[in-house]
C-alpha cells in the first residue's frame, strides 16, 4: 500500500490505478460489514458475492505490493512502516475490544512481506515459482487443523479459540506476494509502464493515497453511516 513504483520519480500509472480499484473494493465490502455488523441489515460478507468481492480487494493488493517492491528501492522502509501502522491498527482495535481485535491482518502481513522483498528478491524465478506454491499449500493444510500453541497464528497455525476482526496470515497468502515478485521481476523487468494510455486519475490518485485511506476509511464509513440512520 502507498509504494512508490519506480525509479527517476515516475511512477508506473497502470499500478497505481489497480490499486485504486483495490482501494474502491475494499470499501464497497467493509461498507457491506458495517451495514451488517452496525446496523444489522441482511447481507452476508461470509460467503458468496460479498466473500469473494473482499478476497478479490486483499488479493490485488498483495500481488500489487509484490510487484511494487521489485519497483522501489525503499521497500524495507516501506514494511516497516506499514507495520508500525498495523500495530496501532491492533492497539486501538484491542482498546475497543480486547476480545475481538486486529491480531494479524492485512496490514501485518503486507509490512512483514515487505520487509523480507529485498532478500527474497536475489532468487530465482524458478525457486520464487515453487516457493509460492508451496506457501499456498502449506496454507491451505495449516487452515484445516488446529494447535494448541495461541503465538502460532501468524504463520497461520490458529489455536481453538483463536479470532480475530482481520487476518491474512503468512501462509498461504505470501504465495500471492511472491507471485507479485515473479511478475515484477518479469513483466516489469524494465521498471517502465506497459501501458501508453493514461487510465482515469481519480482512481489512479486513490491508488497512490492507498495507505492513508485504508486507516481513515473507516472512521469515515462509521460516521457517515451515523448521519444518516441517526444513530
Amino acid at each position: 500500500m502507498l509504494h512508490k513504483d519506480i525509479t527517476n520519480n515516475k511512477r508506473i500509472e497502470e499500478i497505481d490505478f489497480a490499486r485504486g480499484i483495490a482501494i474502491i473494493l475494499m470499501i464497497l465490502f467493509h461498507l457491506i460489514v458495517d451495514l451488517k455488523d452496525f446496523y444489522f441489515y441482511n447481507v452476508d460478507y461470509f460467503r458468496g458475492f460479498w466473500y469473494i468481492e473482499g478476497k478479490l480487494s486483499a488479493i490485488l493488493f498483495m500481488f500489487l505490493c509484490g510487484i511494487s517492491s521489485t519497483l522501489s528501492f525503499r521497500s524495507t522502509n516501506h514494511g516497516i512502516k506499514v507495520f508500525i501502522w498495523s500495530m496501532v491498527l491492533t492497539a486501538v482495535t484491542y482498546l475497543y475490544n480486547s476480545d475481538f481485535y486486529i491480531r494479524f491482518g492485512i496490514l501485518h502481513f503486507l509490512g512483514i512481506s515487505l520487509i523480507s522483498a529485498r532478500l527474497i528478491q536475489q532468487l530465482s524465478i524458478r525457486l520464487l515459482f515453487l516457493l509460492s506454491i508451496s506457501s499456498i499449500t502449506l496454507g491451505l493444510v495449516f487452515a484445516e487443523r488446529f494447535v494448541t500453541s495461541p503465538y502460532l497464528f501468524p504463520l497461520g497455525l490458529q489455536s481453538a479459540t483463536f479470532a480475530s476482526l482481520d487476518f491474512y496470515p503468512v501462509f498461504p497468502w505470501y504465495g500471492v506476494f511472491l507471485a507479485g515478485i515473479i511478475a515484477g521481476k518479469t513483466v516489469y523487468a524494465s521498471k517502465k509502464s506497459l501501458i501508453a494510455l493514461h487510465p482515469p486519475q481519480t482512481i489512479t490518485w486513490l491508488g497512490r493515497q492507498s495507505l492513508a485511506i485504508y486507516l481513515i476509511h473507516q472512521p469515515i464509513l462509521l460516521a457517515l453511516l451515523y448521519v444518516i440512520h441517526g444513530k
